[in-house]
């Protein structure tokens, strides 16, 4: 299925999830944002929620600094 990453078209497998696709860029679900079409997906639902095809996602990496 195709979706689009941070303004970038992806291709995914069909059934792959927010944890999957964390996985999939080497983000660290801990240290990251996520929202799907306009709505955050919390952390605790990434193992659960199901990507679409034409789904639009953004990913925010928080980094640390002084």
């Amino acid at each position: 299925m195709k979706v689009i990453v941070n303004g970038e078209p992806r291709e995914l497998p069909a059934g792959a999830t927010v944890t999957d696709l964390l996985a999939d860029l080497a983000v660290g679900p801990g240290r990251c944002a996520v929202e799907i079409n306009r709505e955050i997906v919390p952390r605790s639902t990434h193992g659960q929620h199901q990507l679409a095809s034409d789904d639009r996602i953004e990913i925010v990496s928080f980094v640390g600094g002084g």
